[in-house]
């Protein structure tokens, strides 16, 4: 019987797969969907977990009434206070009038709370009482509401690592958690992957008016030893793809790398795959800065050995040795002993290394003060062209124009 449920689940809902997790999934669903506990479903981004509130909402006592699904992290911080528990008229700027929140219009249904790991600490308190006590106030008012809401949330970041990060309150994480569903990644679901081709290629075709699209041997070996980064979602944007794109409808390995813009990369470090225009600023940032330094260390080994020559006497200035340069013993010496002098104390003196020196000097100068220096210096070595000194530096022109205008070297 449990079979059976979980087949008309997936028929019903549009589900494609076989695979032993995903099948345990969808049974906790239809399991909890007849209670009022709160549900937290975790999985990767593109594996469908907006399917589940779905199940559960369609198979509770609460399928009648409204179901309401919020994006947490694509509504502004300002705003997502007003969004879930509504605001009284006046009580901001924009505020022209009464509103409702979700949590009043849902009142008997169900709320599916997509990203929640998105929202902001002051509604996480709101939140928090609303599991609580059923309770919330709207936007600028005193005067507590009831409400009947089951709430469904979903994530595909690490709670527990946002708590230990101060971003969410581990109360709340315990109180959406009641019953936790993953939904395994597709590189989890190898039986899956050849499923899902299929059909995303069937409903292509059937759309399009096409032939449908199959896949030769070697490509069906390469599709299965992709990781699937984004999951169902890239697998169905792929077989689209390829079904508008090809002329051919038996689809090879060879023409099928061409459609998969990740399969070269999955070896290399993930800042490496993933970098944003952020990343690759502060990159640049960095070659300068290792540049600098290394021209740095060249220098104080020098100076370091000039001292050291020095102090054993093999340096002369202006080709005559200056007792001051020599070592202390040789100073000492050279001192003559008359009756006079007999009385003199010599103290001894604090010696500060000028190996030493150096060194605090070193460390005391900023590396702000040493990459202006170096910029400055290699715009004046090209006679103030900066496409030269970019070059020069080892690093792009938008970041030097931005480095020049940040140190006011203009």
């Amino acid at each position: 019987m449990k079979a059976e449920e979980i087949q008309q689940a997936k028929q019903r809902f549009g589900i494609i797969g076989a695979n032993a997790e995903l099948n345990r999934a969808i049974d906790v669903a239809l399991q909890v969907a007849p209670t009022d506990l709160s549900v937290l479903i975790t999985g990767e981004s593109g594996v469908g977990k907006e399917v589940f509130p779905q199940i559960i909402h369609h198979n509770s006592p609460r399928k009648h009434a409204q179901y309401i699904a919020v994006n947490c992290g694509a509504i502004p911080e300002g705003t997502i206070d007003s969004e879930l528990f509504g605001h009284e008229k006046g009580s901001f700027t924009d505020a022209k009038d009464l509103r409702k929140g979700y949590f009043e219009v849902a009142d008997g249904g169900t709320i599916f709370l997509d990203e929640v790991g998105e929202l902001p600490l002051s509604t996480q308190v709101r939140l928090l009482r609303v599991l609580e006590s059923g309770e919330f106030m709207k936007v600028g008012s005193s005067k507590a509401q009831k409400t009947n809401v089951r709430i469904v949330a979903a994530t595909n970041v690490n709670l527990m690592d946002a708590v230990s990060q101060h971003k969410f309150r581990v109360d709340l994480y315990y109180r959406l958690s009641t019953v936790p569903i993953r939904i395994p990644p597709l590189r989890e679901r190898q039986e899956d992957v050849l499923l899902l081709f299929r059909k995303f290629a069937g409903d292509c075709a059937d759309k399009y008016r096409m032939p449908t699209v199959a896949l030769a041997e070697d490509a069906r070996e390469l599709l299965l030893s992709y990781r699937w980064p984004g999951n169902v979602r890239e697998l169905k944007n792929i077989v689209e793809r390829i079904s508008v794109i090809e002329e051919k409808r038996e689809i090879s390995a060879d023409v099928l790398r061409m459609h998969i813009p990740n399969l070269n990369m999955e070896k290399l470090p993930a800042l490496a795959q993933y970098a944003s225009d952020e990343q690759k600023m502060f990159n640049n940032e960095r070659e300068i800065l290792y540049s600098v330094l290394f021209d740095m260390k060249k220098d104080v080994s020098e100076l370091k050995k000039l001292v050291h020559n020095i102090m054993n006497g093999a340096v002369t200035l202006n080709g005559v040795n200056d007792e001051l340069y020599q070592p202390a013993t040789v100073r000492t010496a050279s001192v003559h002993t008359a009756p006079m002098q007999s009385n003199v104390v010599h103290q001894p003196s604090i010696h500060h290394s000028p190996i030493q020196d150096a060194e605090t000097i070193e460390e005391a100068q900023s590396l702000e003060d040493v990459e202006k220096d170096m910029i400055q210096r290699a715009l004046d070595r090209n006679n103030g062209r900066r496409k030269n000194a970019a070059s020069d530096l080892k690093i792009s022109e938008r970041t030097l124009y931005r480095k020049i205008k940040e140190y006011d070297l203009e």
